[in-house]
């Protein structure tokens, strides 16, 4: 969402976020991009219990791999696509696109965003934006998604493991459904293929 510079605050101004586009080239010579926020400022104001994600222990992945092998399950392990487009940003969280991406912008939302932009001294144009959704790179990002996918989860009848709470359980026909995650990577078993494969298709 575009902010006018003028309507923020010094503070606000202050902790905007610089946005990142990070360009690679994969194995297979394709290129991918990526853009992220630069979260690095955050770490001063912002406490570890605050942006803290649960993730997966080792020794949880290590013996529910055991299990699988021992019960024969079927096994996936799947990414969540635009995982963190998924999740609402919680805080008020300004980001300032600059330089091409700034232009970039204003060349898809014209009518939205031209007003907003404004050059520095050295000539670069500069948008500030609120974040409506979590953005890979903001510390609190990660967080927020293992809350939504977590209570999601529940909501499907799932029971969080209380020493691990990125382990969670739900017996589906009289079998237990097992679904382990790290971040947006997710991994589920079950003896039935079926029930797996139908997880992934409501996921």
């Amino acid at each position: 969402m575009p902010c006018s510079r003028n309507g923020l605050s010094y503070e606000e101004i202050k902790k905007a976020l610089r946005y990142l586009m990070l360009i690679k080239e994969k194995r297979d010579g394709t290129i991918k991009a990526r853009g992220c926020a630069d979260g690095r400022p955050q770490r001063i104001y912002t406490s570890k219990e605050d942006t803290s994600s649960p993730t997966i222990s080792i020794e949880a992945m290590m013996l529910l791999c055991a299990i699988d092998a021992k019960k024969n399950r079927y096994v996936v392990v799947s990414d969540i696509p635009g995982a963190f487009l998924h999740t609402d940003m919680e805080d008020t969280i300004h980001m300032l696109p600059e330089g091409t991406v700034a232009e970039m912008i204003i060349k898809l939302y014209p009518t939205i965003y031209r007003k907003h932009i404004w050059y520095n001294k050295h000539g670069k144009p500069i948008l500030y934006v609120q974040l409506k959704k979590a953005l890979y790179g903001a510390l609190q990002a990660a967080l927020l998604f293992w809350k939504l996918l977590s209570e999601t989860l529940q909501e499907w009848g799932f029971v969080l493991n209380p020493y691990d709470k990125c382990v969670a359980n739900k017996n589906i026909e009289v079998k237990q459904c097992t679904i382990i995650w790290h971040v947006d990577d997710l991994k589920i078993s079950h003896a039935n293929k079926n029930v797996v494969e139908n997880i992934l298709k409501t996921k």
